[in-house]
């Protein structure tokens, strides 16, 4: 898979998923437990966990899939070289984009955080669709809000999960 249109669509990918899937994850998970009056301090350990642990686990995936995928297409033992580098772009852009909807429960309040958080996430979304996009060449502006769509049904779900389990 030495290809370079290969090699970049599987960087591009890698990286689209990890930014989305953090961004997604982190402010689903983190509305889903600010709506219920957790205190601060415990959103903010959670969501360190979860940037953590997530970014490990996607990289993981990342490199695990990526190499596998490439031997069942050379149909043989394949170098490490690639899936590890896309790995590292798994893990990277998870990490980086897990603080985005985080930092807001760092300066602010859980209710104040709350909206932040969402906006702030959702415009990151937006911004990843319109990059994305560019890069493909295809319209930016459905795709940026697609991205924003998907993140917002997340979103969603966290807070009616939160309210669901908030009632026990």
């Amino acid at each position: 898979m030495n290809h370079p249109n290969i090699t970049s669509a599987s960087n591009l990918r890698n990286f689209i998923f990890g930014v989305e899937d953090s961004l997604v994850s982190t402010v689903g998970l983190l509305s889903g437990i600010a709506i219920a009056d957790i205190p601060t301090k415990t959103i903010l350990l959670t969501g360190i966990v979860l940037i953590f642990v997530e970014a490990f686990s996607m990289a993981v995936g990342s490199f695990l899939s990526e190499h596998s995928a490439e031997e069942y297409l050379e149909k043989r033992a394949v170098s490490y070289v690639q899936p590890l580098m896309n790995g590292m772009i798994m893990f990277f852009s998870y990490f980086v984009s897990g603080f985005i909807p985080l930092m807001p429960y760092v300066f602010f309040g859980s209710q104040t955080a709350l909206p932040v958080s969402i906006v702030a996430s959702l415009a990151a979304l937006f911004l990843l669709g319109v990059i994305g996009a560019k890069i493909s060449g295809v319209p930016a502006w459905r795709s940026g809000l697609r991205m924003c769509v998907i993140g917002g049904a997340a979103v969603l779900i966290g807070v009616v999960v939160g309210r669901f389990v908030q009632q026990f």
